[in-house]
């Protein structure tokens, strides 16, 4: 391990299915994580239902739980509900409530959760702090489990906007505007263990409306910037293009230079076809330009429910994704 050592490691696994265990396993010895006291598993629960390619693998965190238990004290997987749905409700229907306690872990709707305030220490933020669930600050460290996936408001989404999700306000969505900085923040309170699902993957309007894509990949990385970083060249994506990645990267000093690649990244590489960026689309980017504008807009979850079926309405009349 000489050639690796001080460089950030990014491990890259083909797996089949009858074998998904026994590689998770390898994935985990291989980047030298040990799971100790009690661990916070954050999967992509984006909808209340499963999705391949949209939602992580109730497979996948069922193995890993199941594996994280043999050395730690408490396994918790946690999500915390969305803008027009419980996250109690996307347990159930994703089946990844069932898979957790199957492999002897617990779930918690971190919504549900006590509040705990951070301040930024940024002088530059616009947003000076969050509340995050009091959960978050009470484990031994935290197990990121994201999707490869396109997305059509940041173009990408894996690991780092995986984070998000831990933020408890089922109305974060107002602090799109302030989203580079809101996920720098969360990467460096966190500093998760990344397992990237892409087994199944997702492009063009992802988080939800995507096209699902068979990769067979997990990817590991104990920094979820380099792991993004790696996806997304697998991906076709320039990730220095990516909002979010090239903002971290500039306030980490990111060197893609000290990053190992262990995996054939070339050989499982495919140009992954990007979001269509319709006029819905594009009007709520450019809504999330500004911060009261976001708040305008997403105050009401009725005025919301309106808005999704003239959009409904809009792309069925167009025949668009």
């Amino acid at each position: 391990m000489k050639k690796t050592e001080g460089k950030k490691v990014v491990l890259i696994t083909e797996v089949k299915s009858e074998s998904l265990e026994k590689k998770l396993d390898e994935i985990l010895r291989k980047v030298g994580f040990k799971a100790k006291g009690k661990v916070l598993v954050k999967p992509n629960m984006c909808m209340p239902g499963y999705v391949p390619g949209a939602v992580t693998s109730p497979k996948v965190i069922y193995y890993i739980v199941r594996l994280l238990r043999k050395t730690s004290e408490e396994v918790i997987v946690g999500e915390s509900d969305g803008y027009n749905y419980s996250c109690d409700l996307a347990f159930e229907k994703t089946g990844i409530k069932d898979a957790a306690e199957k492999a002897g872990g617990k779930t918690i709707n971190l919504s549900r959760d006590k509040l705990v305030q951070v301040s930024f220490k940024d002088k530059e933020f616009k947003i000076k702090r969050l509340f995050l669930p009091k959960t978050l600050f009470e484990v031994d460290s935290v197990v990121n489990v994201p999707i490869m996936k396109t997305h059509e408001f940041t173009v990408y989404s894996g690991a780092l906007k995986n984070l998000f999700g831990l933020i408890p306000d089922r109305k974060r969505i107002f602090l799109h505007p302030h989203l580079n900085e809101v996920l720098f923040t969360l990467y460096e309170l966190t500093k998760p263990m990344t397992v990237m699902d892409a087994l199944t993957a997702m492009e063009k309007n992802g988080p939800t409306r995507g096209t699902p894509v068979e990769m067979n990949l997990v990817l590991a990385s104990k920094c979820p910037l380099a792991l993004d970083v790696v996806a997304t060249e697998i991906m076709g994506l320039d990730w220095e293009k990516i909002s979010h990645l090239s903002y971290i990267a500039q306030k980490t000093k990111f060197d893609r230079q000290n990053v190992k690649v262990v995996g054939d990244s070339a050989r499982y590489s495919r140009k992954f076809a990007t979001p269509v960026v319709d006029l819905p689309v594009e009007m709520q980017l450019k809504i999330y330009q500004h911060a009261l504008l976001t708040k305008m807009f997403f105050s009401n979850p009725n005025f919301v429910k309106i808005l999704q079926k003239f959009v409904s309405l809009y792309r069925s009349l167009r025949g668009s994704t």
